[in-house]
């Protein structure tokens, strides 16, 4: 498994936005309540991406969630429940063309096992 995505919760998605590109991030993917940024990568290997969602109440709790690639999920979910862990969600096919599944840690952070291959950093909807 590779760590190479993070979403992580924003309250004002346009400050947000200006503030990663400010760091450097390159916008990738945007709409009215999501922004997907590729990192720089010093390197030159395959850059990692970093993610806002805006939340979805009006107090802005959202959650954080970590991303793991893995080429063969379902291999990988299956011997990961072999071994006693329980999932909130088996792999399944997204709209977004990903395949994930989720679990969560021990402190109830929200984890997501998935493939993606090069959709991830190249949606068909991806800005130019």
């Amino acid at each position: 498994m590779r760590l190479n995505q993070v979403t992580a919760a924003a309250r004002d998605l346009a400050a947000s936005i200006a503030f990663y590109e400010t760091l450097g991030l390159r916008l990738i993917v945007r709409n009215d309540h999501y922004a997907r940024f590729e990192c720089p990568d010093a390197d030159g290997g395959e850059p990692p991406t970093f993610s806002l969602h805006l939340a979805p109440d009006a107090h802005g709790v959202t959650e954080t969630v970590i991303y793991f690639e893995d080429d063969d999920l379902d291999a990988t979910v299956a011997r990961l429940q072999a071994a006693g862990l329980a999932f909130d969600s088996d792999p399944a096919d997204q709209t977004w063309q990903w395949r994930e599944a989720r679990l969560r840690d021990p402190s109830g952070n929200s984890v997501c096992l998935y493939r993606a291959g090069a959709i991830r950093r190249f949606p068909p909807w991806r800005l130019g």
